[in-house]
């Protein structure tokens, strides 16, 4: 039963911290690109990275944490949805471009964010 709160208050966390970052990010690089979305989803990558693999790692921890971090406020925080609503909204306004642009650094920065989140969990492990 424990699993559930640890997921409901890193649920609560991760849900105003997307909902944080993605209004300062967007008040200061504005709205033409997805800014917002696209600054979560990286770092969200680097969280869950860093997480699972640091977590993986220290078995002596609580299982606590991995119901904390990587289910609840990375799930929450994380908008995997939204960037698919936001590239296929750019490719109906004909914006192909910028959808494009939007999709191949989400992906090549995402795998890489991830990696480096493995690196550094491995650095302090």
């Amino acid at each position: 039963m424990l699993k559930y709160v640890y997921i409901a208050v890193g649920g609560a966390l991760g849900s105003l911290a997307r909902y944080g970052v993605g209004v300062l990010v967007s008040d200061r690089m504005g709205t033409k690109f997805p800014y917002g979305t696209f600054v979560i989803n990286i770092t969200a990558c680097v969280i869950i990275g860093f997480s699972l693999a640091y977590l993986g790692r220290r078995t002596e921890l609580s299982a606590g944490w991995r119901f904390l971090i990587p289910v609840g406020f990375v799930g929450a925080y994380s908008t995997f949805s939204t960037f698919e609503w936001e590239t296929f909204s750019k490719l109906q306004a004909g914006e192909f471009f910028t959808s494009s642009l939007y999709v191949v650094l989400s992906i090549v920065l995402g795998l890489a964010a991830v990696w480096c989140g493995v690196m550094l969990a491995r650095a302090v492990a």
